[in-house]
């Protein structure tokens, strides 16, 4: 029986890529990380100080146990690096009843998770910050709260480094190629063979990979911060994380930097970015106006006047789901991209499924509606098939 240790590249080291490199170096595997800029950068869908973690889920009842899973995954990152990384101060969903209430309603049901609706009368009274529509339906997910992005990113890569792994920041990949003998990885002019390449290259998918131009498409997300009105208001203990699906859709979260709220919109109104390395990271008044027009119809106890405004990026495919699994028939190659706004929740997890296709070409952990097949018609070709279907919010 062979000892010699499986060589993997990881290309990309952010939301993912940090993940895999972290799962992979932990398990043994000779590990080099490619990141085009540095570790825990601010440029793609993982920066902006705070993330949703949720467990009784919109998308998908089936995604709950992986959310187990990502959860177990997060406390081991947090017990190996010493950090506070996830905090579970409950999460909100508001709407009316809808299919996504449904699959929040079944992920309870199925799963167990600790969730449960509120009446109306009583979310009220909890929770006077909303100001809740008649036909609302609130459901309090107690396994939700929130992540520290940049923070967790940048834990991950260092472990991974720790246990082993070397990271190589600032080095742009050039290309991939599969050959007989491995999988050879380009960067500076000078290429390296592979036993396996993990490609998290999250809004640059396209770029390494043309056929995903036409699968993958890029948002610009914005982010906002408000000020609260009244002292501690909007602190964590007396104000949950939420998403908003319906009339209009949308998300909050406890501003890290103090009292106050920081509010995201929907993915379905976010502005295609035509080349992610030209993304306009300037944030025009009409889309501060559209944030205005928000907290003043949602949260008197903001003030209307954003502090802060900030333009991130994020893939998303056509039916709202990543795309995490093996490239076409290849064995040496395994994708996670195209996470679709509400990836990050799971990044611990969709980095053990990439470290299971690298080491033992299958995973256990994965879910059938983020297998590639269901885009990829032949090895490295896109199909134009998938339904068509409205995204909830991004978070």
């Amino acid at each position: 029986m062979s000892t010699t240790r499986k060589r993997v590249a990881v290309i990309g080291l952010g939301t993912a890529g940090s993940m895999a490199a972290w799962r992979l170096a932990s398990r043994g595997a000779d590990v080099v990380g490619y990141e085009q800029f540095g570790t825990g950068h601010d440029r793609s869908a993982h920066a902006g100080e705070s993330r949703i973690f949720r467990t009784a889920y919109f998308e998908d009842q089936e995604y709950a146990p992986l959310l187990r899973t990502a959860k177990a995954l997060w406390r081991q990152l947090e017990a190996e690096t010493g950090s506070e990384l996830l905090t579970l101060a409950g999460h909100l969903m508001l709407g009316e009843a809808s299919t996504e209430m449904a699959n929040v309603s079944a992920s309870i049901d199925q799963f167990g998770v600790d969730a449960s609706v509120i009446p109306l009368e009583e979310a009220r009274k909890r929770w006077p910050q909303h100001p809740f529509r008649e036909d609302d339906v609130v459901v309090l997910d107690r396994e939700g709260g929130y992540l520290r992005p940049e923070l967790a990113v940048l834990n991950a890569a260092r472990r991974a480094e720790t246990l082993g792994a070397q990271l190589r920041t600032y080095t742009p990949v050039e290309g991939i190629e599969v050959r007989n003998d491995g999988v050879w990885v380009t960067a500076g002019g000078h290429s390296e063979r592979y036993d396996h390449a993990v490609v998290t290259t999250g809004p640059w998918a396209g770029k390494l990979f043309p056929e995903f131009a036409a699968l993958v498409e890029v948002r610009k997300a914005v982010s906002a911060w408000f000020v609260g009105k009244e002292a501690g208001a909007f602190d964590p203990a007396r104000f949950p994380c939420f998403i908003r699906a319906t009339p209009r859709e949308f998300y909050g979260l406890p501003a890290m930097a103090g009292n106050g709220l920081k509010l995201g919109l929907s993915g379905a109104v976010n502005r295609p970015v035509a080349d992610p390395d030209a993304l306009e990271r300037t944030v025009p008044l009409d889309e501060v106006q559209a944030f205005r027009e928000l907290v003043t119809d949602s949260f008197p106890g903001l003030y209307p006047d954003p502090i802060r405004v900030a333009a991130y990026m994020d893939g998303y495919t056509r039916d709202g789901h990543g795309i995490v699994g093996r490239l076409g028939g290849e064995e040496r190659l395994t994708v996670v991209t195209g996470l679709s706004g509400h990836g990050f929740k799971l990044a611990p997890a969709l980095g053990e499924i990439a470290a299971d296709y690298a080491l033992a070409s299958s995973s256990d952990n994965t879910l059938a509606l983020l297998n590639p097949d269901r885009f990829l018609a032949t090895q490295s070709s896109a199909a134009k098939r998938g339904g068509d279907t409205r995204p909830v919010p991004g978070e």
